[in-house]
């Protein structure tokens, strides 16, 4: 978990360890169904930050409603290069899906 800066910065060393992501590190950062998806690309418009952080565009944050101080799941696939950030929307949706699947047929 990570918090949301007011200029829509993550900053995790762990996972940006995880990932091997250093400062100047070439990123694509796109919306998919809600999630943010940070993936390595030597061509990628967007760059690891000097201090050694992901800044989420504002077009990205506002289409997956994530606002400053937002807490945010982050999800590392060293192997594929990339990171998956879930807004709390996101969590929301994906938490009621399990409960509805687990608890259907069940009578509070």
């Amino acid at each position: 978990m990570s918090t949301l800066d007011a200029s829509g910065r993550i900053a995790d060393r762990v996972i940006m360890r995880a990932l091997g992501w250093a400062t100047g590190f070439r990123l694509d950062i796109r919306e998919s169904k809600g999630l943010t998806v940070v993936a390595a690309d030597d061509n990628g418009l967007f760059r690891v930050t000097e201090q050694g952080n992901v800044h989420l565009p504002a077009a990205v944050r506002h289409w997956c409603r994530l606002g400053p101080g937002d807490r945010v799941l982050l999800v590392a696939y060293p192997a594929a290069g990339l990171l998956v950030v879930h807004s709390p929307a996101s969590l929301d949706a994906l938490v009621d899906a399990i409960h509805a699947q687990a608890l259907s047929g069940e009578q509070s």
